[in-house]
């Protein structure tokens, strides 16, 4: 099967949004008596409120506080756009900035990018803690890794301190987070010792994080750590380098109306494309300036917003999502 540079293949792309790959086949089975059915878990949609068949969408602003160019640019996709949620990167430089803009707006559902990786030759960032504090998150200048595989070891205490960290930072300079991710998913996808961690710091913060349902064949280690009552999104997407240019607005647009009920985050990432942005991500990479001035001209384009008219879209928030952490009686849904 081919399989695009960045990983993704035609039947990962078709997974991520939830497509089944093959036919459901029943086999015939003879007549015998079956034991009741266990009681079935509310769905998401639910718990939330919602009816089972609602097609809800987060769309999501990843790496605010990266650049100048990403912060302008998110705040662009949500005065102007149809954004509606987004996560911050604390150790990088921007960061303050991004800062002010959450204290200017704090109705705004934003919540932490946490960060381990720092992936650009050209323009690094470290840990809150410094990097004497935390040697083995460091690579040998003190920064964040270029890359961080299976193959790599941290210490886990060293781990669990930076993000706490991270988290401390953020609320000093006054975000109050709604939820957390992860830049590039490590937190998520390396396994399950730091997937628990995550998942305990989060739930004893009573802060949501990003996990789909789509992720759960791949990382087998996710629902079970999750246990049955665990919140995951059904899907979390995003735009796969597979689409031409030209035909970005019209991927976004034809997602909008094959969204399939349930809950759905959408995340971009989006910025300016101008001489900073060419300067940290040459237009040429995935994630790269032109891509991101796609995903802003995407999400600030009449023909999203018009489809998530047309395709009975409705938008909620990680805000929303978090309450449950809270409050375990089903919500009336926010209008």
């Amino acid at each position: 099967m081919r399989t695009h540079p960045s990983g993704w293949s035609r039947r990962d792309f078709l997974a991520s949004l939830g497509v089944c790959l093959s036919p459901l086949v029943t086999p015939s089975l003879p007549s015998v008596r079956r034991r009741a059915p266990a009681a079935q878990q509310p769905t998401l949609n639910q718990r939330l409120g919602y009816s089972p068949s609602a097609r809800l969408l987060i769309l999501h602003l990843d790496d605010i506080g990266m650049l100048h160019a990403t912060n302008a640019a998110a705040a662009a996709a949500f005065e102007t756009g149809v954004a509606n949620s987004g996560s911050l990167m604390v150790p990088c430089q921007w960061f303050p900035e991004a800062a002010a803009y959450a204290r200017a707006h704090p109705a705004l559902d934003l919540g932490l990018h946490l960060t381990f990786t720092s992936e650009r030759p050209a323009y690094r960032w470290g840990p809150v803690l410094g990097a004497a504090s935390v040697p083995t998150l460091v690579d040998e200048q003190g920064y964040f890794p270029i890359t961080w595989d299976e193959s790599r070891r941290v210490d886990l205490r060293e781990l669990e301190a930076e993000l706490r960290a991270q988290l401390a930072r953020a609320r000093l300079l006054g975000v109050v987070p709604t939820h957390l991710d992860s830049h590039e998913h490590r937190l998520q996808w390396l396994g399950r010792p730091i997937f628990e961690l995550f998942l305990r710091v989060a739930t004893e913060q009573r802060l949501p994080i990003r996990v789909g349902r789509n992720w759960f064949e791949q990382y087998t280690y996710l629902a079970p750590a999750l246990g049955p009552e665990g919140i995951a999104l059904d899907r979390a997407i995003t735009i796969p380098p597979s689409v031409p240019p030209d035909q970005w607005i019209n991927w976004y647009v034809d997602t909008l109306h094959e969204l399939r009920p349930g809950v759905t985050e959408l995340f971009l990432h989006v910025g300016r494309d101008d001489e900073e942005l060419r300067a940290f991500a040459p237009p040429q990479f995935s994630w790269g300036a032109a891509w991101r001035q796609r995903d802003l001209e995407a999400i600030t384009s009449p023909a999203v917003r018009d489809a998530l008219v047309d395709a009975e879209v409705t938008l909620i928030t990680w805000r929303q999502i978090g309450r449950l952490l809270v409050d375990k009686s089903p919500r009336a849904p926010e209008r």
